[in-house]
């Protein structure tokens, strides 16, 4: 397995984005072969940093950007569009010479988000 960091949007519908990010580390896992680290997933839990709290979301990219020093590539995620995070993370990649990739959900994840947020009253 490839140790990578997954970029996918967070802010705005962080329901629906959590539920994204999700998937695009299920793809990551059952697809690529892949071991998956989102910190905008895992920064964000209730009782870690508040994503609307300026010096906390910057302490939450700050850590995430370290850990990209650990991996083998980034993999942007753009189904549903490049965030501010994702384009700095891009920024950062460029910057340490990091290998990185964007993709898209293949088709049967695809429908998967569709019938959670259905499911979920997402839109």
């Amino acid at each position: 397995m490839k140790r990578v960091i997954v970029e996918s949007p967070y802010a705005g519908n962080t329901k629906l984005n959590e539920i994204y990010g999700e998937l695009c580390m299920k793809d990551c896992l059952v697809n690529h072969d892949e071991s998956p680290y989102a910190s905008h997933l895992l920064y964000t839990r209730k009782y870690v940093l508040r994503d609307n709290n300026p010096k906390e979301r910057e302490l939450g990219i700050k850590a995430g950007f370290y850990w990209r020093d650990l991996s083998e590539k980034t993999v942007f995620y753009v189904d549903v569009g490049w965030s501010e995070g994702m384009k700095l993370a891009l920024k950062d990649c460029k910057k340490k010479g990091k290998s990185y990739e964007v993709r898209t959900l293949p088709k049967g994840l695809k429908e998967l988000l569709i019938e959670i947020c259905e499911e979920e009253g997402l839109n």
